[in-house]
């Protein structure tokens, strides 16, 4: 072999040591730093850590552990690529500014970066959730008929994973409704006309001896003194549940409950069966008020989405009213409300409009 043949021959041969060397050597540095290990090496996944430590993705029945990597990291060239390009802002992060080095600043911080990586997740269609789960692989006849209902809905309109399952492995921020809100709600009720044919309470109201109505319930004004009015509700009474009053007939959605006297005030007529063997009737019940009421329901309803905004969405992604009945959406505002801080008085209003707007009160 001439020594000009010898020289390519080496020259090829160090390329391509060179080559796998850095090759090599950046797959194995890519593979150290998508490692759990690697992870909470900084101090500052602790809090992160000890919330994945306790979720279904670190320790469940079936012994199958999810790592970071198989959450945060996508497995498709391109994304990782840019996955761990954007990671390197958490490295200047820990190193440089400490934005997130004590507890205060990762609570203080959650809520931008939970929503920074759902987007993320929204953006690639929750690829890595995928990697693991397939609906067409899930057997929806095995799962309760509320999340096999979920699953059919999510993918009739487009949803992705990470629009419902949030704070999976990590908790979820911590709802936090602008206290504004409901003092601009307050504020509408001043602007009520004395005069108001037809008005709204905001919260349960009480009505005097005969029992209380509660927000969002519509009133008839017959007469008025000041802040005082004389009312009258319509509704619809079940036998056998006779202490409450229905928004409709064979519709639970209660919109007052009543005293031994405010039962024998009701006016009515007869009992008569629905289609369930359920007997009930309309009443209607003359009574007095003097809380604050609106005039119409658009500031209450306004204040229900911020409601719907802060509890609900910050979890899952936003169900239309539409979605349940009138009797569905009760137990399910009540079983998911449970899962936060919000309170009974923002849950009844939440509640009742999730109900005044329902399947089978929207479709009439």
């Amino acid at each position: 072999m001439s020594i000009k043949k010898r020289y390519i021959a080496l020259i090829a041969a160090a390329g391509i040591g060179i080559g796998w060397l850095t090759l090599g050597g950046t797959a194995a540095v890519m593979h150290y730093t998508s490692s759990t290990e690697f992870c909470v090496s900084c101090h500052t996944m602790q809090t992160p850590f000890e919330e994945y430590q306790g979720s279904v993705h670190f320790s469940n029945a079936k012994g199958i552990r999810a790592e970071c990597s198989d959450c945060h990291i996508p497995s498709d060239p391109v994304s990782y690529l840019v996955t761990k390009i954007r990671a390197s802002k958490d490295v200047y992060h820990e190193f440089v500014t400490g934005k997130i080095d004590t507890p205060e600043k990762y609570q203080a911080h959650r809520k931008e970066l939970a929503e920074m990586v759902w987007q993320q997740m929204k953006d690639n269609d929750s690829a890595t959730c995928r990697s693991c789960h397939t609906s067409d692989a899930m057997e929806t006849y095995a799962q309760s008929r509320d999340a096999a209902k979920m699953h059919a809905y999510g993918k009739e309109n487009n949803q992705t994973c990470i629009d419902c399952h949030k704070g999976v492995a990590h908790f979820a921020p911590e709802a936090e409704l602008d206290s504004k809100a409901y003092d601009t709600l307050v504020a509408f009720t001043k602007r009520t006309k004395a005069d108001a044919k037809t008005v709204y309470p905001i919260s349960t109201i009480a009505m005097g001896e005969l029992g209380s109505v509660n927000p969002t319930t519509e009133l008839s004004v017959t007469s008025h003194d000041g802040d005082k009015r004389q009312v009258t509700l319509n509704a619809f009474q079940m036998k056998g549940a006779e202490q409450v009053l229905y928004m409709g007939k064979g519709q639970r959605a209660i919109v007052a409950t009543l005293t031994e006297q405010g039962q024998q005030a009701l006016q009515g007529d007869d009992f008569e069966a629905d289609s369930y063997g359920n007997e009930w009737r309309a009443v209607s019940l003359n009574a007095s008020i003097d809380q604050p009421v609106l005039d119409t329901l658009e500031p209450i309803w306004n204040y229900a989405k911020e409601l719907d905004n802060v509890y609900c969405s910050t979890c899952h992604a936003k169900i239309p009213s539409e979605h349940f009945t009138v009797n569905a959406w009760g137990p399910v505002a009540k079983s998911m409300g449970g899962r936060t801080d919000i309170s009974d008085a923002n849950l009844e209003i939440l509640t009742k409009f999730f109900q005044h707007h329902a399947k089978d009160v929207v479709s009439h």
